[in-house]
């Protein structure tokens, strides 16, 4: 009941001084705001680059050569021999295995001139890396085995070509390794993608994208620097990754610790460990105007005791207790505290909301990020409340009384 009561003369106060009370709220208001948006836009950009990794392949994972190795040997260098053994040497834990070689090159359809980029990619590369052929068939056994100038199109690439995205059965002319043939478009694929995938993964780029049998792009020597290999689903790739150095080495007369590798693992946990410091830093920064806004409050409070000493006077006269006082002025310094919090919330929400919209991409807002935003906010009214709630609470019945 006293609570109730306490509430109802911290609304009328706030209420008689309405602009005082929003200017007052406005350090909390962008505080809030602020720390939710960052953490918001965080944790969204956070996910988008997990979905991302997920849509490459989280198995995913290249071996090479290491850089700082100075008596770099042509042994050292992959073949199609080794990839085999590989594969048969691990069996059901590698679910694709290629080179990872690719080109760009400039391409010609009649009068059309465009650049594209090629990647070797073997038959089962669409196991591991789905797309929806719209057109056409995908790359097969005997493409691959028989280096064939056979070629699957992206969608967009084959209108810009063509003129068309039902390309199949068309050919252009390309210079792969100094050698210029006719390449036919067997396949025509599409794979949707959203603005922030599009941008990551080149799907705005100028140049044309299509597929082509790796096979041709390890001719004439057949060695390649780089073993680009799926592992199975579910597989612990540190440990498959180790193992697989050691198989490699032992092949190549080398040390483990003379090979690079790379996996997809790792680089999403590198990046989520930079953009979750990143957000951190920035959050701080944020936070700061939290500070500000209350001791924006706390002079508002000290002005508001100034104020209200007669009415201070009158409620201590009439046998309220120091602790009556102390917390109505607490109460009042909380709820215009929160008020502001709130405030925050929905603007951020709000503005974090519309911008996904914008973007096309899905928004990620914790609830209990902004349970937490408010709680921090009514705390932040209850701290720097204390002393002009203190003050009013010790303040002389008599001497209230006579305050003019």
């Amino acid at each position: 009941m006293l609570l109730m009561e306490n509430m109802r003369m911290a609304f009328h106060a706030i209420r008689a001084n309405k602009m005082r009370s929003f200017l007052t709220m406005l350090g909390i208001v962008i505080g809030i705001g602020s720390v939710i948006s960052i953490v918001s836009i965080g944790d969204t950009m956070r996910g988008l680059f997990s979905d991302l990794y997920k849509d490459v392949g989280l198995t995913q994972a290249y071996v090479s050569i290491g850089y700082w190795v100075d008596d770099i040997r042509m042994s050292d260098y992959f073949t199609m021999e080794d990839l085999e053994d590989i594969k048969a040497a691990f069996g059901d834990e590698i679910a694709y295995i290629d080179s990872d070689m690719q080109t760009s090159s400039e391409v010609q359809a009649g009068r059309t001139k465009m650049s594209f980029n090629f990647q070797g990619i073997d038959y089962l590369y669409q196991e591991v890396q789905p797309v929806n052929v719209i057109y056409g068939r995908y790359l097969n056994e005997g493409d691959i085995l028989g280096r064939k100038k056979n070629v699957v199109m992206e969608a967009r690439s084959a209108e810009r070509l063509f003129g068309t995205e039902d390309a199949v059965g068309r050919t252009f002319r390309t210079t792969i390794y100094g050698y210029t043939d006719e390449y036919t478009v067997v396949g025509v694929y599409k794979k949707e993608m959203n603005a922030f995938q599009a941008l990551f993964m080149g799907g705005s780029s100028d140049k044309g994208s299509a597929f082509i049998p790796w096979t041709i792009l390890t001719w004439p020597n057949d060695n390649f620097y780089y073993c680009h290999l799926f592992a199975a689903e579910g597989t612990d790739m540190t440990d498959f990754m180790n193992r697989l150095l050691l198989y490699i080495g032992k092949k190549k007369g080398r040390s483990a610790s003379d090979f690079f590798t790379q996996t997809a693992v790792e680089q999403m946990g590198s990046v989520d460990s930079v953009m979750g410091a990143l957000s951190t830093a920035v959050g701080g920064i944020a936070a700061i105007s939290l500070l500000v806004g209350g001791i924006g409050i706390m002079n508002i409070m000290l002005v508001s005791v100034t104020e209200r000493t007669r009415e201070i006077g009158i409620r201590k006269a009439l046998g309220a207790r120091t602790r009556d006082v102390l917390i109505q002025f607490l109460t009042e310094s909380a709820i215009l505290s929160a008020f502001g919090g709130i405030i925050g919330v929905v603007l951020a929400v709000g503005l974090v909301t519309a911008g996904g919209l914008a973007l096309g991409l899905p928004v990620v807002i914790k609830p209990g990020v902004i349970l937490l935003a408010v709680s921090f906010s009514a705390l932040v009214g209850i701290f720097f409340g204390i002393y002009p709630a203190s003050k009013a609470a010790k303040a002389d019945p008599i001497d209230a009384l006579r305050y003019e």
